[in-house]
């Protein structure tokens, strides 16, 4: 059924699919660069948030009511909508109270603060509906601290005050803090036009063309589909900008066939986690969490994208050389057959490739002139419009471009209910102050250990980060873990990418392993061993910022706190390849032969030895891979030449 169709015969998805418009027109609007004299935005900042905001509610509770395989029960429909009625009240009263604080002084009472009440449970309540539970209890939970905190004993007390401007003003009525505060205006402003992006770029057509293009490409490989699924994953994530996303995207496509390869269903799953996570850190999009690191950080975007350039390839390679190690290990042998249910990619396929890498060379290209983020996106999407003519399924169906819009328009209202329980949750640790508490807590804990309070810190994040979508799993980290990490030494734009790699790595990280449950549903597989094997896989997302905060040169810009130079960061690359070697056939067990127990510990252990930060252990570590490797080759040529003269 077509788009127009579907339009017609749908009054309830027409009205979602107007609104849905609408929040990405508004939007744009907002942040649209000057055309010689000619502007629209910005819009006045309170009306803005409120209204955009506003407008969002009313989107995620109609995708409620729709119908379809997603509708949500008769009572949370009921809830939604008198909480909506609450929430949209909440943003005229946002209003009201920030046009009266711009003229004279206001004294909140009661009255407000059960109105920021009502608006926290209402976002928290499509948080929990739409992403899951742990977000929403981290905003419970902030909220219940932030109220109850001056009657905690010992550290864990806060200073006293009125509970109802602490929770009015930190929950609703502050443009630096709570729902409409500035995490709601970073992602409105720089966040929200990469998410339309996105969502045009997926829906004009490249993303079919990309996973045949990626088969075509390693059908001769003994791993086939599983390559195939990897490279496809690491283009699909530069638009997906969502782990689960991408499972989807291309899992249901790339699942199935790496099944059929020979691979078991946990593992054809795992794959496909683990490299759809990795499209979260691959630039120039990654997951949208490189703008608001940018803003953070205080550096440009630009910068931000060259720096976890490296650590993006080195993990797309160490999932390769896992992959090519388990074909080894079963015997999986390479076929020149091509797939039955997936033809060749045709000349359009190429041309469709265009649609992708045009406008991300665009982006580029405008970071590099110094353009803002927001208007070098706009920009691209300028283009795309255009561009995506060459696609004849657009030419034919022109409407399909409206539908992009507002799918872009739905994905990020929902993403924004997650973003206001995680403004509620990153107030309360403002107030309560317990980014420095843990940030003291930890170095307490691991004064003398820099690796010992990375751990500590990596395990925090992750748990943090289990269950939530890529943003807001890093901004609530980052507001967490970030001043502890600086306590150990660390450069800003250092540790928030320390923090962003390990977050990211929570989808994947059981037991609240979201992107391999996605897949685990997808392969038939068991979710657990899914996500365990998934870590497995991916395990080099867990490594990578561990080498990169003792070798700040991995991240090349002087910004990660290393003045950068050729020859050591060289030796850096070697020894990174090959402790992604010596990894992936410890972990498999499996290199041209099965590896025994020994030999297995021997390679972890000169893995480790090569990242040592003192100077020496990594030429120990160096030397014992290389006499592991002869010895390896050695005996298992010695072998091959024994059958051949018995023979």
């Amino acid at each position: 059924m077509s788009f127009c169709s579907s339009v017609a015969r749908k009054p309830l998805f027409w009205l979602t699919s107007a609104l849905s418009l609408l929040v990405s027109l508004y939007g744009l609007a907002n942040v649209m660069p000057a055309i010689g004299d000619f502007r629209l935005g910005p819009f006045p900042m309170i009306f803005f948030r409120a209204t955009f905001f506003a407008l969002c509610v009313l989107v995620v509770l109609l995708g409620f009511l729709s119908a379809g395989e997603k509708r949500q029960p008769t009572w949370v429909m009921l809830v939604g909508g008198l909480l909506s009625v609450g929430l949209i009240w909440s943003c005229w009263s946002f209003y009201d109270v920030s046009i009266m604080l711009d003229e004279s002084m206001f004294l909140f009472g009661s009255h407000e603060m059960w109105i920021a009440l009502l608006a926290s449970a209402g976002a928290l309540f499509f948080c929990w509906r739409i992403w899951g539970a742990p977000v929403a209890l981290l905003g419970i939970f902030g909220i219940a601290y932030m109220a109850t905190g001056h009657l905690w004993p010992g550290p864990l007390k806060t200073v006293s005050g009125s509970v109802e401007e602490t929770l009015a003003q930190n929950l609703l009525y502050s443009l630096d803090a709570g729902i409409l505060g500035s995490t709601f205006s970073v992602v409105i402003t720089t966040v929200f036009p990469f998410i339309i992006l996105g969502a045009v770029l997926e829906g004009v057509g490249a993303g079919d063309s990309m996973i045949r293009i990626a088969f075509s490409w390693m059908r001769r490989a003994a791993g086939g589909p599983a390559h195939a699924a990897v490279l496809s994953s690491a283009l699909f994530g530069t638009v997906s900008g969502s782990a689960v996303g991408n499972v989807v995207g291309t899992g249901v496509v790339t699942i199935p066939m790496i099944k059929r390869r020979g691979f078991t269903s946990n593992f054809a799953g795992a794959v496909e986690a683990a490299a759809s996570t990795g499209g979260q850190i691959m630039p120039p999009i990654m997951g949208a969490a490189a703008l608001v690191m940018a803003d953070f950080v205080g550096v440009s975007y630009l910068t931000v994208i060259v720096a976890i350039l490296v650590p993006s390839i080195a993990y797309y390679c160490s999932l390769f050389a896992m992959i090519l190690f388990e074909t080894r290990r079963l015997g999986i042998k390479a076929t020149t057959a091509t797939e039955s249910d997936l033809d060749r990619p045709t000349r359009q396929d190429y041309l469709n490739l265009l649609l992708i890498f045009l406008p991300l060379a665009l982006i580029v290209t405008l970071l590099v002139a110094g353009l803002s983020p927001s208007g070098a996106s706009i920009s691209a999407l300028a283009l795309l419009f255009p561009l995506s003519l060459i696609n004849p399924a657009v030419r034919a169906q022109p409407a399909r471009l409206l539908k992009c819009l507002c799918d872009g328009g739905s994905t990020f209202a929902q993403l924004l209910m997650a973003i206001a329980a995680v403004s509620i949750v990153i107030s309360a640790l403002s107030v309560t102050g317990v980014p420095v508490k843990f940030g003291t807590l930890l170095s307490s804990m691991v004064t003398d250990s820099l690796m010992l309070s990375l751990i500590a810190a990596a395990a925090c994040c992750i748990i943090l980060g289990m269950g939530m979508p890529t943003l807001p799993a890093y901004v609530t980290v980052a507001t967490i873990a970030i001043p502890a990490m600086q306590q150990l030494g660390l450069e800003p734009l250092t540790a928030h990418l320390f923090v962003f790699l390990i977050a990211v790595a929570s989808a994947i990280t059981p037991p609240v392993a979201i992107a391999a449950y996605a897949a685990a549903s997808i392969s038939g597989g068991r979710p657990i061993a899914t996500s365990v094997q998934a870590s497995k896989v991916g395990i080099m997302i867990f490594i990578i910022p561990f080498i990169f905060a003792y070798n700040p040169l991995l991240l090349i810009v002087e910004q990660a706190g290393a003045a950068f130079e050729l020859m050591p960061w060289l030796w850096l690359i070697v020894k990174l390849a090959l402790g992604i070697y010596l990894l992936a056939t410890a972990l498999t067990g499996f290199d041209r032969t099965k590896l025994r127990p020994f030999e297995i510990a021997l390679r972890l252990g000169a893995t480790f030895l090569l990242f040592v930060p003192d100077a020496g252990w990594d030429l120990a570590g160096f030397a014992l891979a290389a006499v592991l490797c002869l010895g390896h080759y050695w005996t298992q040529s010695k072998t091959v030449y024994s059958k051949v003269f018995q023979q």
